[in-house]
């Protein structure tokens, strides 16, 4: 089985997942070790630079017995020196699950359909499925599940926001999504949420979005690789007011997916207020991780 999408789970298995996460992160917390993963591999491919993702997958495959390697963009050579289809056929000899954060979607998928072991995609420029993991992790331990739990995207409706639609859908979570009318959610993901039985409320007012909910979420306005349309993106939202200020999330808890551009989507005192639950979000990145590399090796 692959993990190419959030959606690539039913929701029995992603609640399957969130429970495996959320009992490795208590064991990790009293000091318990597993050996879910006992001397296998896991191959990570970088073609964009990480923080998160890498050291949580590496970490994640350490605490639970495994090897993690490295392989960064002088390493591998996805669809350049060699077609990607035989970098799937050649690695799944070495190992035993690949992740790869990578820009074109379609090459993750071309490695899942190549590769004789399980595909994580650790983010590519459509989607985030393992970022969507980690938030539904921390509103369920936030909140005590998700029933009756709200949440207003703010931003822009990138990669990581198009993930968490579907994901929300998947749980139930009541969404609501406010981006600039030129920068929303893909019409086809808006489809996938609506045939999962919970298409998000869409507004280009940000006010309007977070005036019921009880979660704000954010990620920056600018993504790797649209460096040539920063002016213009930075004029559309700041000028729409889709910066989050204290004033704009009042007593709701703030999370944001990671870099912040301080100063920009998000203020330095709402990301560093009480509200702000961002570094448990953080955090949640390792277990929701550690979580889904069980399920995929059971």
């Amino acid at each position: 089985m692959n993990f190419l999408n959030i959606d690539d789970l039913t929701r029995e298995q992603l609640e399957d997942v969130l429970t495996r996460a959320s009992d490795l992160k208590e064991r990790t917390a009293r000091g318990k070790t597993a050996d879910t993963m006992d001397g296998q591999t896991l191959a990570m491919l970088f073609e964009k630079p990480s923080t998160r993702t890498r050291v949580s997958f590496e970490t994640g495959a350490t605490q639970l017995g495994g090897h993690a390697i490295f392989l960064g963009p002088e390493d591998i050579h996805l669809g350049h020196g060699e077609p990607v289809k035989d970098t799937a056929r050649a690695l799944s000899r070495y190992v035993d699950v690949i992740m790869a954060r990578v820009y074109d979607h379609a090459d993750v998928v071309e490695l899942g359909a190549y590769s004789t072991v399980p595909v994580v995609n650790g983010l590519t420029d459509d989607a985030h499925p393992c970022q969507t993991l980690a938030d539904l992790l921390t509103i369920k331990e936030r909140f005590d599940g998700f029933d009756d739990v709200t949440v207003a995207w703010v931003g822009d409706g990138n990669n990581v926001c198009q993930s968490f639609v579907i994901g929300a859908a998947l749980v139930g979570l009541d969404l609501v999504v406010a981006t600039p009318e030129e920068y929303g959610v893909d019409d086809a993901v808006l489809d996938r949420a609506a045939e999962l039985g919970n298409r998000p409320e869409i507004t280009t007012d940000p006010e309007e979005a977070v005036s019921s909910v009880d979660v704000v979420y954010t990620d920056v306005w600018v993504s790797m690789g649209e460096e040539s349309e920063r002016a213009e993106k930075l004029d559309a939202f700041s000028q729409a007011g889709f910066q989050i200020t204290d004033d704009l999330l009042g007593d709701r808890a703030l999370m944001h997916c990671l870099p912040a551009h301080r100063g920009e989507e998000v203020t330095d005192a709402a990301l560093e207020s009480e509200n702000s639950i961002v570094w448990e979000q953080a955090e949640n990145r390792l277990h929701a991780q550690k979580g889904l590399l069980t399920y995929l090796l059971a």
